[in-house]
């Protein structure tokens, strides 16, 4: 007996079998992503390779290992820019950066590093505030091709005026232009700015914690993940950061619904600041 199903669970078929030969042919794991933003994402990487179906999407994935970079910018933001929301630089600046002075050392994480802005909107910032050179930074990403951008730091001229306004408003105490040259329509950032970082491949979905830090940056990330990824991202980072580190999220993600959020005490609630307060056992 033939058993007939509607489009829309056809697609749903589809989407389910891509993201499993996705995870187990190249180990890139999207399943725990939110459904409606892995979706759109699906659907905008079958148009831009010609595929009439997500079927027809997959066989080429399976077949064609060439257009994998492709795949995975398209179903990864890269979206954003330096200093983004200034209240919450201002806010690290001004009540988080004089308890990170006192470490003779510091580590500092950026997951979900994208194209860099973040990466370096924190590098200006310690640097502003003398900590640069005692300072790690560690920016990660899924994507490969991300992670080379981030650490050439080019980034377009016309997006200068945006970033140099959000520098300002976040309390910056010199001018932006003191930390990139401009020419043929690009701006590259100061190689000494990212002298200090390393840039790694890093899932938040399978890899484990690598080292202890001061302040975790993940903003605008967990809101693509479903509620069980989330947890498992905001135990990772809690298993991350010494006793008193920081977490900073995304204006629109929070540890209120976490099974982790009793390892973390408000910090700065109203820009999404929280500090790690107690031990918390490893799974």
């Amino acid at each position: 007996m033939r058993v007939w199903t509607a489009p829309q669970e056809t697609e749903e078929i589809e989407v389910d079998l891509l993201l499993e030969a996705l995870h187990q042919r190249y180990h890139y794991d999207f399943r725990g992503y939110s459904r409606a933003s892995v979706r759109r994402r699906l659907e905008e990487a079958r148009l831009h390779f010609d595929c009439t179906s997500l079927s027809m999407l997959q066989d080429r994935l399976l077949h064609e290992p060439a257009i994998l970079p492709g795949l995975i910018d398209l179903m990864t933001i890269q979206v954003s820019e330096m200093f983004r929301d200034p209240a919450y630089f201002r806010h690290l600046r001004e009540k988080v950066i004089p308890h990170l002075r006192t470490y003779p050392s510091l580590k500092v994480w950026v997951p979900g590093c994208a194209d860099g802005e973040e990466l370096y909107s924190l590098a200006i910032l310690f640097r502003e505030e003398g900590l640069d050179e005692r300072t790690i930074f560690y920016a990660t990403d899924i994507n490969a091709g991300a992670l080379r951008k981030a650490e050439a730091g080019i980034y377009g001229l016309d997006r200068i005026a945006l970033f140099t306004e959000n520098h300002r408003k976040s309390g910056g105490r010199t001018s932006l232009s003191e930390y990139y040259s401009a020419g043929y329509g690009a701006a590259v950032f100061d190689r000494t700015l990212r002298a200090r970082t390393v840039f790694s491949e890093h899932s938040l979905v399978s890899d484990a914690v690598f080292a202890e830090m001061q302040l975790i940056s993940c903003r605008n990330v967990l809101i693509y993940f479903d509620r069980a990824l989330q947890d498992r991202a905001i135990g990772l980072f809690a298993n991350s950061l010494v006793h008193g580190g920081f977490l900073g999220l995304g204006g629109q993600e929070t540890l209120r619904f976490s099974q982790h959020s009793s390892a973390f005490a408000d910090f700065a609630s109203e820009e999404r600041i929280w500090r790690r307060k107690e031990a918390l056992r490893a799974a």
